[in-house]
């Protein structure tokens, strides 16, 4: 079920043609800092999805998708509150869901697009579903659940589309599984392929060790599958640590590179391709590991089953294991000239230099708009010059608590200056799901922009 909420801002995109969307420039030669500014002429059309996780209102599955126009989003007149379209997941996803795989819905946690960005990919991290939508139209053509793993259980913590639509990744977490599903979006098919399956659990690395192993790799729960843009290379970050590299159109899946805990530590979430090289990072937020930041830099060549492990070895762009962090978001900003990592617990951006790797700020989401924003995930506008991040709820349902809990639920518009190595919370667009006692359930935590 949808239903549309308003129009399109077209008086403010009026505003900004008119002011020509130019960022005015310091003495510095660098984009001055500006709650009005614009930093793009002709933004290309975008809309933003961001997914509640919580269930809907009165029911223990569904959930909620949000869809803004980018207009109504990044306008000089201000930001638009009310979103172009309500999803209710609870409704017509969950009934193909029970359709098609005897089970509701629960928990929907990541969103990606195709290459072509005609369909979503909606993974359930409770219960292993993953849904596939008609973007245009909103609505599921697919769903499919996750294989029974590693001690009876099934997750979908993620869901990725490969570059060239042949196949989605699927990081079945607590299953311990890597799957595949073939992909025709053309045709409206997809389908499981079992004999691509990689057992994280009960396999054997190129070098002889087993994949799972006290002091290698503890627990293999697969965190978030990251394809690189030639779909040669897979990087599955894994919950207890350690690292995998898999070519992930081989059937079975192969492994070609092998890290260990103390070369890669765990939780590691985000991930982006940027300078020739995949950015990856290891976040706390889980019991065994309560507080960690680190930013690694792999190579996009190299990897082979001949190679010893830990090789070819990564570079350390950033380590920090003092208490209260967690790295998780990433994106790469501004064409690719810096990365940001947000810190849920800190409430703050790191941001890199691609070209020297070096630390070059901090930028703090915290203040008048939010107290304790709790920045999950992150996209970018087709300009770059904004950022849209999920903000967690007071009461999440994923990641441990500390690191999670957030005080205003909702979408945060960031503001991009001085050509991506700063910005500015700009505005807060909100998520509420009241349950029947008035405790705030929302939790938002999936956001992706979509090229329209």
């Amino acid at each position: 079920m949808k239903m549309s909420l308003g129009p399109f801002l077209g008086a403010t995109v009026g505003l900004c043609l008119l002011s020509a969307c130019v960022e005015p420039v310091g003495s510095d030669g660098q984009a001055a800092i500006g709650d009005e500014t614009e930093a793009a002429l002709g933004e290309p059309a975008f809309e933003v999805w961001a997914v509640d996780q919580s269930n809907t209102n009165g029911l223990a599955h569904g959930g909620t998708l949000y869809i803004y126009s980018g207009a109504s989003l990044t306008g000089a007149a201000g930001v638009g509150s009310v979103p172009a379209e309500v999803v209710d997941l609870g409704a017509q996803t969950s009934a193909l869901c029970l359709a098609q795989t005897g089970a509701n819905p629960v928990r929907p946690h990541m969103v990606f697009f195709n290459a072509t960005h005609t369909h979503a990919v909606l993974s359930f991290v409770a219960s292993g579903h993953v849904a596939i939508f008609d973007a245009a139209a909103r609505t599921p053509v697919a769903c499919l659940r996750a294989s029974v793993g590693a001690g009876g259980a099934r997750q979908a913590h993620a869901a990725v589309p490969a570059p060239d639509d042949s196949y989605i990744l699927v990081a079945n977490q607590n299953g311990k599984l890597l799957e595949r599903i073939a992909t025709d979006y053309a045709a409206g098919t997809f389908a499981w392929e079992p004999a691509a399956t990689l057992d994280l659990a009960t396999c054997i690395t190129p070098t002889g060790d087993p994949c799972q192993f006290p002091h290698i790799r503890p627990d293999n729960a697969p965190i978030c599958p990251i394809i690189d843009s030639t779909g040669s290379y897979g990087f599955i970050t894994l919950r207890g640590g350690g690292l995998l590299v898999v070519d992930p159109a081989a059937t079975p899946m192969q492994i070609v590179g092998e890290y260990d805990e103390a070369t890669v530590h765990g939780n590691g979430c985000g991930g982006v391709e940027a300078g020739g090289t995949m950015f990856l990072n290891s976040g706390g937020g889980t019991a065994a590991n309560l507080d960690q930041f680190d930013v690694y830099r792999f190579p996009l060549s190299g990897y082979s089953p001949s190679n010893p492990a830990n090789t070819p070895a990564p570079e350390v762009v950033f380590a920090d294991d003092s208490p209260d962090r967690d790295a998780h978001g990433v994106a790469a900003i501004q064409q690719g000239q810096n990365v940001w990592v947000l810190d849920r617990i800190q409430g703050v951006a790191e941001v890199f230099d691609v070209q020297t790797n070096d630390h070059v700020n901090t930028v703090d989401l915290k203040g008048s708009y939010a107290e304790d924003p709790a920045p999950d995930l992150l996209d970018t506008s087709p300009s770059g010059n904004r950022l849209f991040v999920s903000l967690r709820g007071p009461t999440p349902l994923s990641g441990d608590p500390h690191a999670s809990v957030g005080s205003t639920p909702g979408v945060g518009v960031v503001h991009v200056t001085q050509y991506g190595r700063s910005g500015k919370l700009k505005a807060i667009v909100p998520i509420t799901n009241t349950d029947a006692g008035g405790v705030e359930r929302a939790d938002p935590h999936a956001i992706r922009v979509r090229r329209l």
